[in-house]
């Protein structure tokens, strides 16, 4: 694994996908500091043209960009998220765990299937009118 986030983190995900947009907002719940910013990569308005990432690449699978460019993928996004939660046993114990040597790669084809069938996932039902809503917004 990298070195640890320099926060804040832009996290990267596809607001349309139920799961994905799921397992952000709850994060997102949980972030009482502001380390986390949500993207939503499905957003009418979304560019990915600053990050150097295309949007195809994007939608693959889960990003995380650190205040100092560093970029995280797949797997190592989650264990970037879960550093935004120091205080946290679970988020520590699942840091640790998702770095042995064995479990690793376990994950990591674990993530490569969930992101190849991911777009046959139930897709979200949008709450707004623009078609697009983003994490924090009232309703």
């Amino acid at each position: 694994m990298p070195e640890k986030p320099a926060f804040p983190l832009r996290v990267f995900y596809d607001g349309a996908c139920s799961v994905c947009s799921r397992e952000i907002e709850h994060y997102a719940r949980l972030d009482r500091e502001g380390r986390l910013i949500p993207m939503d990569i499905s957003a009418a308005d979304f560019d990915p043209q600053p990050y150097g990432i295309s949007l195809e690449r994007f939608m693959y699978e889960l990003h995380a960009i650190d205040a100092q460019g560093r970029v995280y993928r797949g797997v190592e996004s989650f264990w970037a998220i879960w550093q935004a939660f120091p205080h946290s046993t679970l988020f520590g114990l699942l840091g640790r765990v998702i770095r042995l040597p064995l479990i690793n790669p376990l994950a990591c084809l674990g993530y490569k299937i969930f992101a190849r069938m991911r777009p046959y996932l139930p897709k979200r039902k949008r709450d707004c009118a623009s078609g697009s809503c983003r994490i924090g917004k009232p309703k």
